[in-house]
């Protein structure tokens, strides 16, 4: 039986309605970025930049992120890499590290050979045991220093000299004890230097902590003191480094981005406007709070100008601790 024009014109609605409801995906702000990290798995540039990639991907904001570990010369392989690619679509994450190796001439570029886009983290740094270590806290940790300083091997995720060498003697510093007889063991980025300490190759670990949260809530680590002004809410009974004892001790590590030298103004204005977007997300509180990090965002002109204090203030320490 043929249908009525009243039963017609109500199935034709409905197959528009039913159309209606095939809304095209909301575009993405960038289609692509490729994160180049200057150092192995597990360490602080790698949760950073895979961090971000998660969070940019999951709240719509890139469409797709890959990454690259490329180790090597303190970091210096990748900056080389980003400056000869020139590859616009390419993001480089990095951290205090940059400003410290460039002043030891590790590597012949600095920040200024690169497009900075933004500063986005601050992440505190730690000292840290092993769970099982004897030595329960600080001033243990002082006392065996300073008893024989060559029998207490302090590692980082940096070579001699870097950040967290520099960092283990600033803290030692502000305990009283010598800060140049720190014995230092370098590892190529933090997750071997926490298999270091796990393993029993060092004594203590310096380190972000960041890179030590998860593994002391898991009872594999104990963290002895973190470089913050006040405690974190995420870890109440860690005390400061000030509080165990390292007097006026206080350092946080930002970590960001940069691009290839020569990026067009209107590219570098679409990262920093990406990633600004990005740290009012749900996505990214979650990635933030499951880190322990700090919010510090300072985009292109106001993440150059804080570098170069930066430079100037780590410069001073440095020579002073003689690693200049």
């Amino acid at each position: 039986m043929p249908k009525s024009p009243l039963l017609h014109r109500a199935a034709v609605a409905l197959s528009f309605c039913l159309a209606g409801l095939a809304v095209p995906a909301v575009a993405a702000d960038i289609e692509a970025i490729h994160f180049l990290i200057p150092g192995g798995a597990g360490g602080g540039w790698d949760g950073t930049a895979r961090g971000t990639g998660e969070a940019l991907t999951k709240s719509g904001i890139v469409a797709n992120a890959s990454y690259e570990n490329m180790s090597g010369g303190g970091g210096g392989k990748a900056i080389a890499h980003l400056i000869e690619t020139g590859d616009p679509n390419m993001l480089m994450v990095n951290s205090t590290p940059i400003v410290i190796r460039s002043l030891q001439k590790v590597f012949p570029q600095s920040f200024r050979d690169l497009t900075p886009v933004a500063g986005t983290i601050g992440d505190y740094a730690a000292l840290v045991v092993n769970q099982d270590s004897p030595i329960r806290d600080f001033a243990g940790l002082v006392a065996a220093y300073e008893a024989d300083p060559r029998s207490v091997a302090i590692g980082g995720g940096s070579v001699a000299g870097g950040m967290d060498h520099v960092v283990a003697a600033m803290i030692m510093k502000g305990a009283g004890a010598p800060p140049t007889k720190v014995k230092y063991v370098p590892y190529d980025a933090g997750g071997k230097a926490m298999a270091g300490l796990l393993s029993g190759e060092i004594k203590a670990l310096s380190t972000g902590f960041g890179e030590a949260i998860e593994l002391a809530r898991q009872g594999s680590v104990r963290i002895l003191c973190v470089t913050s002004a006040e405690r974190l809410g995420v870890a109440p009974d860690t005390p400061t480094c000030a509080e165990a004892g390292s007097k006026g001790t206080e350092f946080v590590n930002w970590r960001g981005f940069f691009a290839a030298p020569g990026l067009p103004a209107d590219k570098q204005a679409q990262y920093i406007a990406a990633l600004q977007k990005m740290a009012g997300t749900d996505a990214w509180a979650t990635v933030r709070d499951r880190n322990g990090w700090v919010d510090i965002f300072n985009p292109g002109e106001k993440f150059t100008a804080f570098l170069e204090k930066q430079e100037a203030t780590i410069g001073a320490l440095m020579k002073e601790l003689g690693f200049l």
